[in-house]
């Protein structure tokens, strides 16, 4: 199975990255940490069926981009 890169960059230290996996039951299969402005190169492949993000983080793909992590607004 070929798709598409997205590409993560960490906008703090500690960024976790959790790649899981396909078939019936969702496991984690790897994680890497990454610390402010590492890059991480991820694609989904045959076991790779979700990647999750953990942090404040830039995410861009074909899709576009997002960014992820805490918000600084308070909600009541």
């Amino acid at each position: 199975m070929q798709s598409d890169y997205m590409i993560i960059k960490a906008l703090e230290d500690g960024v976790q990255v959790i790649g899981l996996t396909r078939g019936q039951a969702t496991k984690f299969h790897h994680s890497e940490k990454l610390d402010r402005g590492e890059v991480l190169v991820v694609q989904f492949t045959d076991h790779t069926s979700a990647i999750k993000v953990k942090g404040s983080a830039e995410i861009k793909s074909s899709y576009g981009d997002i960014q992820s992590g805490h918000s600084t607004t308070a909600r009541n």
